[in-house]
Order: structure tokens, then sequence, then C-alpha cells
């Protein structure tokens, strides 16, 4: 992939965008942004030193690859507006919730090369993740092509489309669910006497060093938190409190309610 056009200015266009360029991935002057709104394209120029329309057509045409940053409720529009601009050859990447492969092969076309990404918002700090899912069009080249961009701000994988309703709710939608607890966590810290500024600190810390060790360790989360458990110690007294007030059946009707928003989403 030596060039790629990002329809769609906005924060993840943006991290998309850093992503690439910061990485060496690509550089600034094989990227083109194209957004309607003047003012975001000029931040983008400001920031990465892309090329900038407000001209998708022009954008995608001279694209190895193109990445529809916009939301679901205009992705259609945007599809029809450049059809006919797009090349056989040419990687559609989208990263618009709830829009199937199925729906842009019906509005691109079914021999068209097709990428269904659902990202998360932690992209803009570099620690996103990402799922994707591939039509039959795509070879494993391209496929590779695609995990890369996705892996240059983050961790991508590939998984089937059936999975990408399960993916919104535990990667997509999930940041807000932390960051809820993060703020519970630093609520409870000023109950306590913690200024709040320095709560906030301690709590995302620790939520990120623990995140870190499951990924690092390989060993499962009940494990390492048996491992703070002591005997009768302050951590399993907090444990029994957490598991007494449901939070594990919250989170997990939390997100559930979160698969079956999307589910619905896509079927209308």
């Amino acid at each position: 992939m030596k060039s790629l056009a990002v329809i769609g200015a906005g924060n993840m266009g943006r991290a998309i965008i850093g992503g690439v360029i910061n990485s060496g991935l690509l550089k600034a002057e094989n990227v083109i942004v194209s957004d309607p709104y003047e003012p975001s394209l000029a931040r983008v120029k400001e920031e990465y030193g892309t090329k900038t329309t407000t001209d998708s057509c022009e954008a995608v045409k001279a694209a190895d690859a193109v990445l529809f940053a916009v939301k679901p409720n205009i992705i259609g529009k945007v599809f029809a507006g450049i059809r006919d601009s797009v090349d056989d050859n040419t990687i559609i990447i989208s990263i618009a919730a709830a829009t199937s492969v199925e729906f842009m092969e019906a509005s691109l076309g079914a021999d068209k090369k097709i990428v269904r990404v659902m990202p998360n918002t932690p992209a803009l700090v570099g620690e996103g993740m990402a799922a994707l899912s591939p039509n039959r069009n795509v070879t494993e080249e391209e496929l590779n092509d695609v995990l890369g961009i996705f892996n240059s701000f983050g961790k991508a994988e590939v998984v089937p489309e059936s999975l990408m309703d399960a993916v919104v709710g535990v990667s997509g939608s999930s940041p807000a669910y932390v960051f809820m607890f993060i703020e519970a966590m630093a609520d409870a810290a000023v109950l306590t006497g913690m200024p709040r500024a320095q709560a906030y600190k301690f709590a995302a810390q620790s939520v990120y060093g623990a995140a870190k060790m499951v990924l690092e360790t390989g060993k499962h989360p009940g494990e390492l938190k048996d491992m703070v458990c002591s005997p009768g110690g302050t951590t399993i007294v907090a444990v029994e409190t957490l598991e007494a007030c449901g939070l594990r059946n919250a989170v997990i009707q939390g997100q559930v309610a979160c698969v079956e928003k999307s589910i619905d989403m896509a079927n209308k």
C-alpha cells in the first residue's frame, strides 16, 4: 500500500492519520484527507502535513486504499457520491458502526475489495483495539496491509463479521465503562480524603497497569486477582463488597445491552 485516502477528519480519522504517519507506515505526502468542513482539514494539514481536499471523488481516485471515517447515518450518502470514482483494485475500509460488508457491497459493488473495521477511542493515544472483517475479494497481502494501518496505533485482529456486534460491546463501546469505573474509584478516593486530581491519576494508572499485566503475563484475570487478595486483608474485603453489589452482573448486563443495540442498529 503506497497511498491512503481518509474520508472524514474527525477524532478517529485524525487518530488513524497520526498512526500511519508517526509510525512511518506512510509519508504525509502519500495521505490525502477529505472533509467538507475546512477547519478540520486545516487542523489535519497543520498537524501532519497531509494533502487535503473537500472533494471526496478527487481523494479516492489516486489512492490504493480509501478509509471511511464518517458516521453511519451518512455513510450511504458518502458511498453514493464516490461510487463511480472507486477503482476495482482500491481497498475500501470503513469504520462506520453497524455498517455491514453486505451493505457496502450493495452500495459500491460486489466486486469491490472491502474491509469492515471496528476500532475504539484509545486509538487517539496510540492504544486502540480494532477488529477487521474482509470480504472475499481481499487478498491475504491486502488484509495484512490494512492490519498494518490499525496496528500502527494499537492492536488489531481479524474476526468473522458475525462477531462484530460482540466486538462493539467488548472494545468499541467499553472505554466508556472503564471511564465510569475510574471515575467511581476516584470518587471513593476523594471521599476518603485524597485530592481530586491525584485521585484520577492513582485510579487511571492502576487500571492501566492492571490491564498491562493481563496482556503481558498471559495469566487469567482471576489468577491475578487472587495474587492481590491476602487472607483477611483489605483487597478481599473490597472484592467481597463488589461481588455483593453486583459488579460482575452489572458489567455483563450493560455489555449485552450494548451488543443488542448494535444488532438493532444494523437491522434498520
